[in-house]
């Protein structure tokens, strides 16, 4: 079964995101975009496929999204797009790609929504709060 992440290994929503993704006993295709940044292609596509808009996939927090003036309201979604590309660290992660659909993992139990199939083991995020139980049961 293929499940794509783009992935942050500095990150640690995304460190829960892909350990959730490996509690069900898949593997997934691990793109760390820092070093292999996305096609323009790809990236609209995952954004448009997520049901965000650019504006709302752009990273603000720890990158040059202020200083590269990235909240002017004429930019264009190409221009912010570019932005993004230039600097990958501009976009927001995790995405991750599933049969399921694909979304933008911000908080990491977001990807449960796409999971094709259950979790196999209790798993809690890296901070400790419990996410799924020892059944195997989405914690709410």
């Amino acid at each position: 079964m293929k499940m794509t992440i783009y992935h942050n290994p500095e990150c640690g929503t995304s460190r829960n995101t892909l350990a959730l993704i490996r509690n069900t006993g898949v593997e997934p295709e691990v793109i760390e975009y820092l070093k292999q940044p996305p096609s323009l292609e790809t990236l609209a596509r995952l954004i448009a496929d997520s049901g965000l808009t650019v504006r709302e996939a752009i990273r603000q927090k720890g990158t040059p999204y202020a200083e590269l003036g990235l909240d002017a309201p004429d930019l264009t979604d190409r221009q912010l797009l570019d932005a993004m590309l230039a600097h990958p660290i501009l976009i927001n992660r995790p995405f991750v790609v599933t049969p399921n659909g694909t979304r933008l993992c911000r908080p990491s139990e977001l990807v449960l929504d796409i999971l094709p199939l259950p979790q196999k083991a209790a798993f809690a995020k890296e901070d400790g709060e419990v996410v799924i139980n020892a059944e195997g049961q989405r914690v709410k």
